[in-house]
């Protein structure tokens, strides 16, 4: 199957349970900027995040004998979340292992859709030998965060609505920045573009001190993270660029963007000043990258991907950034 016939597939399969986001924009944003920002809210899709295109897409693409098993998930958060409604939805169980600091509110959201959830160490433990243990054991199937080609091709929807909604707005010509973690967004958003909207370049944008896939456009090679923790950007720290995900990267995006958490936390303040919509930090980087970085055009798009933020640190971010 071509990679534009399992994204339309996936689409089909998505039809009626995702929500269409909109592509938003804000004349006093652009003045900030000193150029046009689209903002593609993904932070209002189901569970606040579009991580439940690729879960979706890739619970309901399973035979149906071997969904029943139910599925099993390693994510901080929003995959986490988007897995577990996607499972939820379908009547069967799901496991899903998460990082004992992952934001209290991904946590909840994860067993409110009525996943059992198993906490590890990320820093001493290895999630995907706990994902497998499990699986195996308990007959599960696990899906993969982005490693996986139904979830990219999931993820892959968002960019075929930025082409159309790009294409209605008359925007023929734009980078299109992604909040990247291990790639599963920004290669299936990249893929869809190709086949649908040439002229939107696709570039990734990352925090600073976890940017893998930056320095691995760079490099050529798939370059890992020194550490596993400790920045504001949860939802997109990951070890490094996906086996699959990271060759689509190479043929298809430019150069990689890399912004501070600073800089992010005024982004969610910014996003809500001017567009308001709830961003949590791993999900304004792009807007950040939008926002802040001087080498791009006089036009971009970009993903506001999660809005699963803890109460307490956004009513700080309003009250410093505001």
């Amino acid at each position: 199957m071509s990679d534009l016939a399992r994204i339309e597939a996936a689409a089909a399969r998505l039809a009626g349970q995702t929500r269409v986001t909109p592509l938003l924009n804000a004349p006093l944003l652009d003045a900030l900027a000193g150029r046009r920002i689209f903002v593609k809210a993904e932070c209002l899709q189901w569970t606040g995040s579009f991580k439940f295109r690729g879960g979706w897409s890739a619970v309901s693409a399973l035979p149906p004998e071997v969904r029943a098993r139910g599925v099993i998930a390693y994510s901080s958060g929003n995959h986490a979340q988007g897995v577990a409604l996607a499972a939820a939805r379908h009547g069967v169980p799901a496991v899903i292992v998460m990082p004992v600091d992952a934001p209290r509110v991904k946590i909840e959201n994860t067993k409110s859709y009525g996943a059992e959830v198993v906490l590890y160490d990320r820093v001493s433990e290895d999630r995907d030998a706990i994902g497998a243990a499990l699986a195996k054991a308990r007959g599960l199937t696990l899906i993969r965060p982005y490693d996986e080609p139904e979830v990219i091709a999931g993820q892959a929807t968002v960019g075929l609505e930025i082409a159309a909604q790009a294409a209605e707005a008359g925007i023929a010509e734009a980078d299109v920045i992604t909040c990247c973690g291990g790639g599963g967004l920004t290669a299936g958003i990249a893929l869809a573009l190709e086949a649908r909207a040439p002229g939107l370049r696709v570039r990734p944008a990352e925090p600073e001190g976890f940017d893998d896939t930056a320095r691995s456009l760079a490099s050529g090679r798939r370059e890992r993270n020194a550490a596993l923790a400790g920045s504001l950007c949860d939802a997109i720290v990951t070890p490094s660029p996906g086996e699959i995900t990271f060759p689509i990267l190479q043929r298809l995006c430019g150069p990689g963007l890399v912004v501070t958490d600073e800089e992010a936390l005024r982004a969610m303040a910014l996003a809500f000043t001017h567009l308001r919509i709830v961003v949590e930090p791993g999900g304004a980087v792009a807007l950040a990258a939008a926002l802040f970085r001087k080498d791009l055009p006089d036009t971009v798009i970009c993903t506001a991907s999660g809005g699963n933020v803890e109460p307490s640190l956004f009513a700080d971010v309003l009250q410093r950034y505001a």
